[in-house]
């Protein structure tokens, strides 16, 4: 079994508030899981109105399948018009990791 994991470092563009905030992570977030069937969410920066942290992981029995999954969503997010990927922390886990 091995588990993959994405942490994307955003900054927003024009957005004002927190209220503006949720409008552009949510659609994202919902993007990606409804896209990539990974867990996915808003993990940090919540306070912060233009900076954003979006988590997702993915669980699968083959590293290929699993890289391949963490690199459409990595594109997906980088894609993206409203926001500016300021950097990406990836990780892949085996059950047989100490």
């Amino acid at each position: 079994m091995y588990v993959g994991t994405l942490s994307f470092d955003l900054l927003l563009g024009d957005v004002r508030s927190l209220k503006e905030k949720r409008s552009v992570v949510r659609p994202i977030v919902a993007e990606l899981q409804r896209k990539f069937a990974v867990s996915a969410a808003e993990v940090g920066g919540q306070d912060l109105h233009r900076r954003a942290e979006i988590g997702l992981a993915v669980v699968s029995g083959d590293t290929g399948h699993l890289t391949d999954v963490l690199d459409r969503c990595e594109r997906l997010v980088a894609a993206r018009p409203e926001v500016e990927l300021l950097s990406v922390r990836r990780w892949v886990h085996s059950d047989e990791d100490d």
